[in-house]
């Protein structure tokens, strides 16, 4: 290697590690909900230069990118070990995803990716295309990874963008080694699938009982979202939920909808589950996506609803309107207008070796990381508490103009009292 190629290398890694090692710091003003950090977090100028650029002078004397990232987007996460992990839907200049791993020490920044992707097993039928993982630690001591396996519809010959979606289902115990089980199989297409942390049982009528203090039947439990075609949900109504006797051969007869699309709401077109819920003292937290069309095309905003502790299917609250939407510069990118999270961290200390909380504490953190229009990863930062704060005190929505104002003017009045 010549001393003007070996310098170029250098030059590389240096500007790599500055963009690697910057500090991120919170935005000045919120909305007491939750607070933004101003830098993204991962990017696809991220990934190790290893994964891009030959180091072999006579092969690539020009010092050129040979394999180019477009974007890094849609991330699981868990804390594990004492990291902070994102599993990365990193995408290629080829359109193709794959899995990666970036770690940091605080959640914030300075996040790394391991040293080479996931090699992710193979179902019976090869994917063209595999993303956005769930990732949960279950009760059962596994790490569970459910993502969207896209293939083409052979039903279609000609028609090269026909599709089908179904969920993937990959588990672990290092994130590094993953054993596939077989696609969860449902009466329709399937995205968005996520994976309930807990077991859930059921008496003899099939009704959610206390636990594993009961004689019921014990299940793994899935947050679906059933799809009449691969973009479309047609007949699809919401969030689905579904019960599986076996992980290891995952089969949804039923699908009950627990949480609804409506008409003229940021769910109008679709919603979908975002990570698996957070168990608290107060009900299960989600964290969800919906979707409404506009002038602009399809706008993907971030939204949250609680259920109940006895009975994850049960909704108890549900603020209106959106929680999370793009601002500022996360409004540019590969796909527009779009903020999606399917991982966040609740930071208690009280995980086991898996990773697996059963319960979370009001003063616990919250990390929620979401990408920007499908290109770059950030961070908000919460708490347990003021989460719930947010979901069962904020105004749900009405559903008509009228409703809205009367909400308005409520809140009026009693600020009008509060302050004299």
């Amino acid at each position: 290697m010549t001393p003007e190629y070996k310098a170029k290398i250098e030059a590389l890694r240096a500007h790599h590690e500055e963009l690697l090692a910057r500090p991120n710091e919170k935005e000045e003003w919120g909305n007491g909900i939750y607070d933004r950090y101003k830098n993204p977090i991962v990017t696809a100028e991220h990934t190790p230069l290893e994964w891009r650029y030959d180091f072999n002078e006579k092969d690539n004397p020009y010092l050129m990118q040979r394999i180019m990232m477009n974007a890094a987007l849609n991330s699981g996460a868990i804390k594990w070990n004492g990291k902070y992990l994102l599993i990365v839907r990193t995408e290629g200049a080829d359109r193709k995803s794959f899995f990666a791993v970036a770690e940091s020490p605080n959640g914030i920044d300075n996040f790394r990716f391991w040293d080479e992707p996931i090699t992710m097993p193979e179902d019976i039928i090869p994917a063209t295309n595999v993303y956005d993982m769930r990732i949960t630690a279950h009760e059962d001591g596994w790490i569970y990874g459910v993502f969207c396996a896209e293939r083409h519809d052979d039903s279609q010959p000609g028609d090269l963008s026909a599709a089908t979606a179904t969920a993937g289902i990959a588990r672990t115990k290092d994130l590094k080694t993953w054993y596939r089980l077989p696609d969860l199989k449902s009466n329709s297409q399937q995205r968005n699938v996520v994976l309930h942390p807990e077991f859930i049982y059921t008496d003899e009528q099939g009704k959610i009982v206390n636990g594993k203090s009961s004689n019921g039947k014990r299940h793994y439990a899935f947050y679906t979202r059933p799809q009449d075609g691969f973009i479309d949900t047609g007949s699809g109504g919401g969030i689905g939920w579904g019960l599986v006797d076996d992980i290891e051969n995952a089969e949804v007869t039923s699908e009950k909808i627990i949480n609804a699309r409506r008409y003229h709401t940021i769910m109008e077109v679709k919603n979908g589950e975002g990570p698996h819920p957070f168990k608290t003292p107060k009900g299960w937290l989600h964290l969800a996506h919906g979707v409404r069309g506009c002038a602009s095309g399809l706008r993907y905003v971030l939204y949250m609803y609680m259920t109940a502790l006895e009975d994850p299917t049960k909704v108890i609250a549900q603020p209106g309107g959106y929680f999370i939407v793009p601002q500022g510069g996360e409004y540019i990118g590969d796909v527009m207008n779009v903020t999606f999270a399917n991982g966040w961290i609740a930071d208690g200390g009280k995980a086991d070796a898996s990773g697996f909380e059963p319960m979370h504490d009001l003063d616990d953190r919250v990390l929620i990381y979401y990408a920007s229009s499908d290109t770059r990863m950030h961070v908000a930062e919460s708490t347990i508490g003021k989460l719930i704060d947010y979901c069962m005190n904020t105004p749900e929505d009405g559903y008509t103009t009228a409703a809205s104002v009367e909400t308005i003017k409520k809140l009026v009045a009693k600020n009008k009292e509060n302050l004299k």
